[in-house]
């Protein structure tokens, strides 16, 4: 695989993203957002089904949402002697995360050689986390400032799309990827669907950074198998303390 004999793996930075609408309810927008989300939300709208109803899927649009943890996980030592090292950003201070996830960015991959790799990267969570940066007046960083370059120019990677080999029919998820390669799933306590009731109604950020820290090690795991590699061991994978 081409990729492969080009990429120098210890030099990605995977990462996960978990986002929730950015205020609890459809009832605490004010006048001005309770129009703006019934114009977006138009489309989802179906019959006896109301703008406040769909209020919950506006965690997916930055526009509309927050995000409250981005977990990543780099390899160090691949492949004589590899390691994954994994990382969390989370908190009810969006700013913050970012900004610390800006950081950590701009200090250790700011090179050419340097790539993000996310499953659905590309459609969600680069540009989500940029749009949100740029709304907290956040400099992007090398890897996210991508205004202006050509397709060809931006190295960072998606598997869902390396999955794809060019076939653009269908959406396929990181769980039925793991499922594909018999890697353990992420997905034995919570889901996607999940994050935003755990965040508002139980206040369990730690409960969300978890699962999403075992995203990122499913993920690892999936982009090893999809350049033909071996996948890494439990004990190689090193957890936040």
């Amino acid at each position: 695989m081409q990729l492969r004999k080009q990429l120098d793996i210890n030099k990605v930075l995977f990462l996960d993203i978990e986002t929730v609408p950015a205020l609890p309810n459809y009832k605490k927008l004010d006048d001005r957002w309770k129009k703006l989300w019934e114009k977006k939300s138009q489309s989802l709208v179906k019959e006896n089904i109301t703008a406040a109803d769909m209020y919950d899927r506006s965690a997916i649009y930055a526009e509309f949402g927050k995000v409250v943890c981005i977990c990543v996980g780099i390899f160090t030592g691949y492949p004589n002697n590899p390691s994954l090292r994994l990382k969390s950003f989370a908190g009810d201070d969006e700013r913050k995360v970012l900004s610390d996830f800006a950081d950590l960015l701009r200090v250790y991959f700011s090179t050419e050689q340097s790539r993000l790799c996310a499953h659905n990267g590309k459609e969600f969570d680069f540009p989500y986390m940029s749009r949100r940066m740029l709304i907290h007046g956040i400099e992007l960083p090398y890897l996210l400032d991508t205004a202006g370059k050509k397709p060809w120019e931006i190295n960072n990677l998606d598997t869902m799309e390396l999955w794809k080999f060019g076939d653009f029919k269908s959406y396929t998820s990181l769980d039925l990827l793991a499922g594909v390669f018999d890697i353990p799933t992420p997905k034995d306590d919570i889901d996607g669907s999940m994050v935003a009731d755990v965040y508002y109604q139980d206040q369990d950020l730690d409960r969300i950074e978890k699962y999403c820290l075992k995203d990122v090690v499913t993920l690892c795991q999936v982009f090893l198998r999809l350049m033909n590699l071996k996948t890494i061991p439990d004990d190689r994978v090193i957890f936040p303390e």
